[in-house]
């Protein structure tokens, strides 16, 4: 039963959820729409597509840094409202100008905004939920920010090829400007932790903050992110036009490519607010995160590279939809082991290095899918090595979650002991 203090600490976490869902609209809908419908936007080659999905995170390299130290001397409100100035004018601008150059920058300042976006909501969770609840928490805050993903590819899929690219995109930059009396009625403010609910925390931390756990998160970010973030999301569409041609027959009807993958895509987004959630709540329980991220990823590297075989399309989307699943888990898991890390130093400081790590591996992924895809089986190499990469983090941590047992075990009797 949810009492009135969790609904209460739970309102910062759901309004910035649901203002960051409402940026989401338009980056996710070009994820969709752009690879097919790029000379609409007056862009000249495809590799110019590339680019353009990578910038807004290559531009976050240099402003996470400076976000987060803008962090520590502002308020979240104050943070959070220019994430959604930039983002809704920025999503207005794809409608309103055309050509590289004038793409280049309205994505690099959509990337400032998502840093903003990003390191604030990160920020958020870990400030408002328990520590016998972070999991539950941080599945309920990617569920529901990433609705605006399911809105802005299906819908986004739906409408760019009737009404155009510019005009889907003038809309959503409206409704993402609908977020600024949510946070300007919101109110902030930091509840501190009992000593009991930090008395878990604190029989890891030593082992948790060490440098190369963190390390291990760092790397982990930036895999995954350019595994899921980067590559699927970028190459789903090119990849159903190469398999199965530009306008597919399902049921007797004709869809588009662009709809296909966005209700692919969007499917994930459906279903992330109650599997994300779930998937945090079995983490939250006696067995700790690592043994569910550990099986999590050995499932999602074999599913990852069997999306890149062509099979009976009713088959191939049943595999898809499966590594959807591995992405919910595996980012909604990784999160909150980072959350758990970042509580044992300086929170904003060790996320803010967490985002880099991510948006390195976003950004990567799509200028390395759009070199690589050029190549003769170019989807094999890209997704077969993909699935390579997550066995290989299963065995990391493996090797780490087996330490963080001894260490438990040892502290344990150390405590006994001593009492």
């Amino acid at each position: 039963m949810v009492t009135i203090k969790d609904k209460m600490s739970s309102n910062p976490i759901i309004i910035v959820a649901l203002v960051t869902a409402l940026s989401l609209l338009g980056d996710s809908m070009l994820y969709i729409a752009l690879p097919i419908y790029w000379e609409a936007a007056g862009i000249e080659s495809i590799w110019q597509v590339g680019v353009l999905l990578s910038v807004n995170r290559f531009i976050r390299l240099p402003f996470n840094p400076l976000v987060g130290w803008m962090y520590k001397r502002i308020t979240l409100k104050t943070g959070l409202i220019i994430a959604v100035l930039l983002g809704g004018f920025t999503t207005i601008g794809y409608g309103v100008f055309e050509g590289f150059i004038a793409w280049v920058i309205l994505r690099a300042v959509w990337g400032i905004a998502w840093s903003f976006f990003r390191i604030g909501g990160l920020s958020v969770v870990a400030l408002y939920s328990d520590n016998n609840k972070r999991g539950s928490s941080m599945g309920l805050y990617n569920g529901l920010y990433r609705t605006g993903s399911l809105v802005g590819m299906l819908i986004g899929g739906l409408l760019v090829p009737i009404i155009g690219l510019s005009a889907v995109s003038v809309g959503f930059g409206i409704l993402t400007l609908l977020g600024l009396p949510l946070i300007l009625k919101s109110n902030f403010t930091q509840d501190n932790e009992t000593s009991e609910e930090k008395g878990d925390i604190n029989k890891s931390k030593p082992f948790i903050g060490k440098t190369g756990y963190k390390v291990s998160i760092i790397v982990s970010g930036f895999l995954i992110a350019m595994l899921y973030q980067g590559i699927l999301t970028s190459t789903l569409s090119s990849m159903i036009e190469h398999f199965y041609g530009e306008h597919i027959s399902i049921l007797s009807v004709v869809i588009s490519v662009t709809l296909l993958s966005g209700i692919i895509q969007a499917v994930r987004w459906a279903w992330e607010p109650f599997l994300g959630r779930t998937v945090g709540q079995w983490s939250d329980g006696s067995r700790g995160r690592l043994p569910i991220f550990i099986v999590s990823l050995i499932f999602a590297g074999v599913v990852f590279g069997m999306i890149s075989i062509r099979l009976p399309l009713g088959l191939w989307i049943v595999i898809t939809l499966l590594v959807m699943a591995g992405a919910t888990i595996l980012t909604t898991l990784l999160d909150t082991i980072a959350l758990d890390t970042a509580k044992t130093a300086n929170v904003v400081s060790f996320l803010t290095i967490y985002s880099i790590s991510q948006d390195v591996g976003a950004a990567l992924g799509p200028a390395l899918s759009f070199i690589l895809i050029q190549l003769e089986a170019g989807f094999n190499f890209i997704y077969w090595g993909g699935a390579v990469t997550l066995l290989i983090l299963a065995i990391i941590w493996s090797v780490l979650a087996k330490r963080l047992n001894t260490f438990i075990n040892s502290y344990d009797k150390g405590f006994n002991k001593a009492y």
